[in-house]
């Protein structure tokens, strides 16, 4: 028998100390940039998308792929490309962890209509607070230290 998944993610990390630095004229490059990272992974990038100092990603893990080496090759492989293409000059590297949620394959669209709208919704939640609250809802215990 093959093996035979679905495994679907939102993930979410920020710049390092939160710097407003991802300037949206340059994020549409940034993404492409991530989510061939993303699909080169054997994985599959349904969207990407964040405002200035966190992104959010919805992908399929494919059974192969452990999530810390995607998490890791993605920060790693877009770090280099900011810096070589020069896109955002005050980047100084991405925050250490992440948050990541699996999800039914049913809620995508609503998922991918959610990372679109990231603009429209930090007008009314900043991305502490969003995240507070995503990792409440997955019952997820953190620590208050290490959101700065």
């Amino acid at each position: 028998m093959s093996t035979y998944t679905q495994i679907l993610y939102q993930l979410v990390f920020c710049t390092k100390y939160r710097n407003p630095i991802l300037l949206k004229p340059y994020r549409e490059n940034l993404y492409a940039c991530m989510s061939q990272i993303i699909n080169n992974k054997l994985c599959f990038s349904y969207e990407i998308g964040g405002i200035e100092d966190h992104l959010h990603f919805i992908f399929s893990l494919h059974p192969s792929i452990a999530l810390a080496d995607l998490v890791k090759s993605i920060k790693l492989g877009s770090a280099n490309y900011i810096k070589e293409k020069n896109l955002f000059p005050d980047f100084e590297g991405w925050q250490t962890g992440y948050a990541a949620f699996t999800y039914s394959f049913s809620a995508k669209d609503n998922l991918i209509t959610y990372v679109k709208n990231q603009e429209q919704h930090h007008q009314s939640q900043n991305s502490t607070d969003e995240l507070k609250e995503l990792l409440k809802e997955f019952e997820i215990a953190y620590d208050e230290r290490y959101f700065i």
